[in-house]
């Protein structure tokens, strides 16, 4: 029997208070949240809980009470929203969370402002605002003292997973190091997230140390985690290392064995109801099919995944599946879609704060469409400056390798289609100087096509039907056009 059973039991006690039955349930349900166990907690808050996002009653408890019970409710529609997929969950929990963690500062209680501190970091990291989720989670280890090991060693596992998605692994590397100490005496659960999240930075560092042995060690901490998780009876996060050690195989060019695991962490989520998760699991098969050239069934499961990650607002999440969609649409011959959405996969990501994914996608954007006349040499350059920009500081061998393949493509376009490359052809040569002559006479007359024909020494209805057919990436750089008025004097009948 689990310490929540324990608990769980001592609540049907007819002898409890009021005052001694609202913190029991708040103590039960923080057990169970650790745990994942999500509908659980739910039940144990009983008329607590009012649905996910809803404040609960706590105008007749004490300021420490009312506090605890916000936490929890908030605490838990983070995670219920996430894994309902519920639009909007996690700017209620963040609401929730910021009310008790005003109580908890004007009561002194600065260690339970850091629990509060905690979940609101990972709030922020669930939508994709890694800058505020790293600042949130370092101020809750700010008025922590070395008793306080297992709130410190579970904050500092969540600000290295932060690090992990801005590709600074190093950091990331040094975190859980720091953390390390604690787990001869972690529980099971904590065990497991300490070995989840060192899976994550070897697996990332193997190809940045040269050193294949990381691999090697990153799949038996993946299994370790795994471990841990099935003692602990945590099945979200065993399936969640499944899905994390699929994607390592799938890496290492073992699909089969990555389909296996994927369905068994499919099976899981399925069981759990868990649509947010589950969406992760079908988004990493999507890459092994998209691997193993199976493009249609792919696109199939990538639009199912998108509508997901849409509905629940993750944008991070939402900006890899939109990338990861522009990738299949091209292989499939959309190219003109496939460009717009891995735009859109940019935009959401940077305006969402999530620059890592941003850039990725600028890099995706350049790898599928930078060496044809789709993209103007100018976009080009821009997307590849902006790519260079937001993972300046990336410690990611894949994505440096990348920066470096995008910038000779870069130069390439810069420096004109040649004869003797392999895809020239006449056509495309004529296309692409005539796209860079277009830009330029837009550019100097400030987007007016009357003045840019004039330049370019032809009639702006020719003009004009070379954007609207061959050209039509380049439309935003003209003016909106102007609608013709209508005379006010009507003509007379004869």
């Amino acid at each position: 029997m689990t310490l929540a059973d324990e608990r769980l039991r001592k609540l049907d006690n007819s002898s409890l208070t009021g005052n001694e039955r609202v913190p029991l349930r708040c103590r039960i349900a923080a057990d169970l949240i650790h745990k994942g166990q999500y509908e659980a907690a739910r039940e144990a808050l009983g008329e607590l809980w009012q649905g996910i996002g809803q404040r609960p009653d706590v105008g007749e408890l004490p300021p420490m009470t009312a506090a605890e019970v916000l936490l929890q409710c908030g605490a838990l529609t983070g995670w219920l929203g996430s894994a309902g997929n519920v639009a909007g969950a996690e700017e209620k929990a963040k609401d929730l969370l910021t009310e008790a963690l005003r109580i908890f500062l004007s009561q002194g209680e600065y260690k339970k402002a850091s629990e509060v501190q905690y979940e609101l970091g990972i709030c922020y990291w669930r939508l994709g605002s890694h800058d505020e989720g790293r600042v949130m989670l370092r101020e809750a280890l700010e008025p922590l003292q070395d008793a306080d090991l297992e709130l410190k060693a579970k904050i500092l596992i969540r600000l290295a997973l932060v690090e992990i998605w801005e590709n600074r692994y190093y950091t990331a590397l040094s975190i859980l190091k720091e953390a390390e100490p604690v787990f001869k005496y972690a529980n099971d659960a904590l065990k497991g997230r300490w070995h989840s999240q060192m899976a994550l930075v070897l697996i990332r560092l193997a190809p940045v140390e040269g050193n294949n042995d990381y691999t090697d060690r990153a799949i038996i901490e993946f299994t370790a985690a795994i471990y841990h998780y099935e003692l602990a009876g945590h099945e979200r996060y065993c399936a969640l290392n499944l899905n994390n050690l699929a994607m390592t195989l799938y890496k290492l060019g073992r699909h089969r064995e990555a389909h296996e695991h994927l369905d068994r962490a499919q099976l899981i989520f399925t069981r759990l109801k868990d649509t947010g998760n589950l969406a992760q699991v079908d988004e990493t098969r999507a890459r092994v099919l998209v691997a193993e050239r199976k493009y249609r069934e792919a696109s199939r499961i990538i639009a199912s995944v998108i509508k997901t990650f849409e509905a629940g607002g993750e944008s991070a999440l939402l900006a890899d599946a939109l990338a990861l969609q522009g990738i299949i649409w091209a292989r499939l011959g959309g190219l003109d879609s496939s460009a717009n959405i891995i735009r859109r996969a940019m935009e959401i990501a940077q305006q969402s704060g999530a620059h890592t994914q941003a850039g990725q996608a600028a890099m995706t954007l350049i790898e599928e469409h930078g060496a044809t006349w789709r993209l103007s040499v100018s976009e080009v350059v821009k997307v590849y400056m902006r790519a260079h920009e937001l993972l300046k500081g990336t410690q990611d061998a894949d994505d440096i390798a990348r920066l470096q393949a995008c910038a000779l493509k870069v130069i390439q376009r810069v420096s004109g289609m040649q004869l003797y490359e392999k895809n020239f052809t006449f056509y495309g040569a004529v296309q692409e100087l005539e796209a860079r002559l277009i830009e330029q006479a837009l550019e100097l007359e400030g987007g007016s096509i009357t003045r840019a024909a004039k330049r370019l020494g032809i009639k702006r209805q020719s003009f004009s039907q070379m954007l609207q057919s061959r050209h039509k990436n380049l439309l935003d750089k003209r003016t909106p056009p102007k609608k013709r008025l209508r005379s006010i004097i009507k003509e007379s009948k004869e």
